[in-house]
């Protein structure tokens, strides 16, 4: 790798795990599951036995009972061989399986955390909505109580598993929009009447991780799968997703180094006018810029990393990382097409893919201009 960060025994055995894994269980598949569109649920149950479908789920769960180094860690070595699995990875993680880890009552972990760390059961997370992207207050989906249970009306769209999810945590308007306690949590299992699921996205990239829409039409919720207190929702999801804009961070990493690494490898291999194109001055500065923000990344996502593993506030960290490196991912990318010339515009060579699933990172979890409002927000405090 580029940064040689300092590694202990454990976080050593992980990468090399992880590394191994991708190596023979994805990178063979890549291009097949692209094309097809294919959501290798196999996989993400093998994946449960390697410990990565519970990271950060503690052992007593039937977790990995890992840190922040080491998810990140994981992400950036299969993001490296496909950011589809590593996008699907994080939305597991980092989302449905974090949120009831992070909120959910004993009970409630208890019955569910086994079963998402060991992929027995795959997770999904809702928020986004049709009419409420960024504006995350606005939801339209409501829930109405009815006795011991909650009515369920509306839908959700961009969920990642919304289709083989057996189990999906989601955000749902329980008072007035924009209200901060005007939403709250349930968790919502997969064979509850009135609650399906849309057709599967075609979409530019990400291809093997499912993406759809989230139906719920009268559907009955009893109230013991509300996480927190109702009304509770909306903070739960601000505070859920500090932690997730590292694994997105992770995943851009990932996915910028495998575009380094077969630019790299191509432009060591490729002969014009007699000589290797990275002894080209262009090539070769293009190289070192690609490396060098590479390098920039991870260390901005170790840093909020470290913080997340030792408890403190990580709101303007995850936020700049995540800026920062999904940002230098679609530029990596792209000059790792560039690179490739016009094989870079084919098929035949890994750099497509690698810019195809680049431009997602700019936009999941909080787009670009979300970030860097969350960021200006949070410098703004230690001025007043």
């Amino acid at each position: 790798m580029i940064l040689q960060i300092q590694e202990n025994e454990q976080l050593a055995l992980v990468r090399d795990s992880a590394q191994q894994f991708a190596r023979e269980f994805i990178k063979p598949y890549v291009m097949e599951w692209d094309e097809k569109q294919y959501f290798p649920v196999e996989l993400f149950k093998k994946m449960g036995e390697y410990g990565f479908m519970g990271a950060l789920v503690p052992e007593k769960y039937n977790g990995a009972g890992l840190g922040y180094q080491e998810y990140i860690t994981i992400l950036d070595e299969i993001s490296k061989v496909c950011g589809s699995i590593g996008l699907s990875v994080a939305a597991h993680n980092s989302l449905c399986t974090n949120h009831i880890l992070s909120f959910a009552n004993e009970t409630q972990k208890e019955k569910y955390l086994p079963k998402l760390a060991t992929a027995e059961w795959i997770g999904a997370w809702g928020l986004t909505e049709t009419g409420s992207g960024s504006d995350a207050g606005g939801l339209a989906t409501t829930a109405v109580a009815d006795g011991d249970y909650f009515i369920i009306n509306g839908s959700k769209t961009f969920i990642t598993h919304a289709i083989s999810g057996d189990v999906a945590v989601v955000m749902v308007r329980t008072g007035k929009k924009g209200e901060k306690h005007g939403v709250t949590a349930f968790i919502i299992e997969k064979d509850t009447p009135g609650f399906t699921a849309g057709k599967k996205l075609d979409k530019l990239g990400m291809r093997a991780s499912e993406t759809a829409s989230l139906f719920f039409d009268n559907c009955r919720v009893h109230q013991s799968q509300v996480i927190g207190q109702v009304g509770d929702g909306f903070v739960q999801a601000l505070k859920l997703l500090d932690g997730g804009r590292i694994s997105i961070a992770a995943l851009s990493l990932g996915i910028a180094r495998g575009a380094y690494e077969c630019a790299l490898r191509y432009a060591n291999e490729r002969e014009q006018f007699q000589q290797k194109i990275f002894d080209f001055q262009d090539v070769g500065f293009t190289i070192a810029d690609m490396a060098t923000k590479i390098d920039a990344a991870e260390l901005l996502i170790r840093k909020a990393g470290h913080l997340k593993d030792t408890g403190q506030k990580v709101t303007k960290e995850s936020a700049m990382a995540k800026y920062y490196a999904s940002e230098i991912a679609v530029e990596v990318s792209n000059q790792s097409v560039q690179v490739h010339g016009g094989y870079g515009f084919t098929k035949d060579y890994p750099a497509e893919k690698y810019f195809r699933d680049a431009k997602l990172c700019t936009i999941g979890e909080g787009t670009s201009a979300i970030q860097k409002m969350v960021i200006a927000r949070e410098i703004k405090k230690d001025v007043q």
